[in-house]
């Protein structure tokens, strides 16, 4: 016995050996690492999708290794992607995009946000003083100051778009580009603004702490219609196709995650089992409430 024993123990070492040997001839050229790619957020909702696909590891399943990059509007955003500082955006259209996609370079790839009545994206609010004063509807906006972030972006647009369902001219407004959605909510709580054009999660911010009341959502007033756009650079999309590819594919398996999280089969709001952890992921991700993101 021990001499077979002796020789099962030589053959098992010279098969170890070979496999060794196998295993880094084999190895020999390194698993390709993962692409390095820079994706743009932006404090509203319409990131949610940007927050799945990194915290349920979507990117990661596609090869991607992704670093989130967070701003406070969405005119930057395209300003970073067109200079290379950032691959992927994916936020309301602006004045900056459509300027250097005209040139050609900037590419839209894919689509975004959409506004729907019942799912908030976009509202109007009013400050309590304007409240308090008179201002209770969209028309009553005529002559008073409204605060967006930027001129020229998504939400300056809808104002517009808003404001002409009631007749009221954007130069029948004092519109005030305060830079960031922080700055707009402290001009609207501190009555430095009569009203203001914000996303869900930052109007429900304020509406929730009754610091401003709701005029109006975009998707309620004027029914479904666009809202963001996903884009990169020409250079990107040229250069590093499989990026591009790869990200759209995990973009995309997030955005389907994120909507059958909220939809009933009739298509209206009806939060499923997975509701909780979408709630979850996209209040990390922008820094607010359970109960904010619940709402909107």
């Amino acid at each position: 016995l021990p001499l077979f024993q002796r020789a099962a123990d030589a053959s098992a070492c010279r098969i170890a050996l070979v496999s060794a040997l196998l295993t880094m001839a084999l190895g020999a050229t390194p698993v390709a690492a993962a692409d390095k790619v820079k994706v743009a957020v932006v404090s509203s909702l319409g990131s949610a999708p940007i927050f799945v696909a990194d915290a349920k590891g979507y990117f990661k399943d596609e090869g991607l290794d992704v670093e989130l990059v967070h701003f406070d509007s969405a005119q930057p955003v395209a300003v970073a992607v067109a200079a290379g500082d950032i691959d992927f955006g994916s936020s309301g259209l602006t004045g900056a995009f459509f300027t250097f996609a005209n040139n050609g370079v900037l590419k839209l790839i894919g689509a975004g946000t959409w506004e729907r009545p019942g799912f908030q994206g976009l509202g109007l609010i009013a400050s309590n003083e304007a409240w308090d004063s008179g201002v209770k509807t969209i028309a009553g906006l005529k002559g008073h100051s409204v605060a967006i972030t930027q001129i020229g972006t998504a939400l300056h647009y809808a104002l517009y778009l808003m404001l002409k369902k009631y007749n009221v001219g954007i130069k029948d407004v004092r519109v005030l580009p305060l830079q960031s959605n922080p700055n707009v909510a402290s001009a609207v709580t501190g009555n430095q603004a009569d009203g203001a054009l914000l996303s869900s999660g930052n109007a429900f911010a304020l509406i929730n702490k009754k610091s401003a009341h709701l005029l109006g959502w975009l998707g309620d007033e004027l029914g479904n219609s666009q809202g963001d756009g996903t884009y990169t650079s020409t250079k990107d999309a040229n250069d590093r196709p499989d990026a591009v590819k790869h990200f759209l594919a995990a973009f995309r398996t997030a955005e389907q995650t994120w909507d059958a999280a909220f939809l009933g089969a009739d298509g209206r709001r009806a939060d499923q089992a997975s509701a909780p952890e979408m709630i979850a992921i996209a209040a990390k991700g922008l820094g607010v409430s359970q109960d904010v993101v619940k709402s909107g």
